[in-house]
């Protein structure tokens, strides 16, 4: 741990450090995992997506093999003009290529939704914004959200915050999201662990499955 990475642990301890814990049932919601962030040459290219992809399989055989509710989200727009993206695809024109047909919108072959998987397609950052999940959830019975994907810093972060505020319990598996950068992925799941849910390991998540 860096000196100003302890003297964050230390300042916060005591005041947003609590823990909620993996609840009675659970689902994993894999956030945008799509080939744009993991092609060497794309604008979106991240290393740390890369990496956080290759730790999938193993999270993802588990999931299935104890029948736990898996959904996938992506984002897609309406070409030519995106108009279904508004101010962030003005704020971030880089998402433009996002749209039906684009090799970087397609789903990263690691985590290829499986035929009975659900997959929600997304305009914003947030996986609750402008879809069904919530309501979705809700009618599974599920009050635990495990959650990997991509950014940390964007899409990641914003569904942690949702998840909190539709009074769901989220665990967001360190080893398996990923951002462009190691600051803002460190930076943004400190935030996440200290105020909207617990960041966990890849092996804490599994003794959870039951799958260590």
């Amino acid at each position: 741990m860096t000196q100003h990475a302890q003297e964050a642990s230390d300042n916060y301890k005591g005041v947003w450090d609590g823990r909620i814990g993996f609840g009675d049932k659970a689902a994993l919601v894999v956030v945008d995992f799509m080939q744009g962030y993991t092609t060497p040459g794309s604008p979106l290219f991240a290393q740390g997506v890369v990496e956080a992809v290759a730790r999938m399989p193993r999270l993802l055989a588990a999931a299935r093999e104890t029948q736990l509710p898996v959904i996938h989200t992506n984002i897609l727009y309406q070409a030519p003009d995106q108009r279904d993206g508004g101010i962030w695809v003005k704020k971030a024109p880089v998402m433009r290529a996002m749209v039906p047909g684009n090799p970087y919108a397609a789903f990263c072959e690691e985590v290829t939704p499986a035929e009975d998987e659900l997959v929600m397609t997304k305009q914003y950052a947030s996986a609750f914004f402008g879809t069904s999940l919530a309501s979705t959830l809700v009618a599974m019975g599920v009050d635990t959200l495990i959650l990997t994907g991509c950014s940390t810093s964007g899409c990641i972060r914003a569904t942690a915050v949702d998840g909190l505020q539709h009074g769901f319990r989220v665990m967001v598996v360190r080893d398996c999201v990923g951002d462009r950068h190691p600051a803002p992925h460190e930076a943004n799941l400190f935030d996440i662990d200290s105020k909207y849910g617990d960041v966990v390991s890849l092996d804490e998540t599994l003794d959870y499955l039951g799958r260590s």
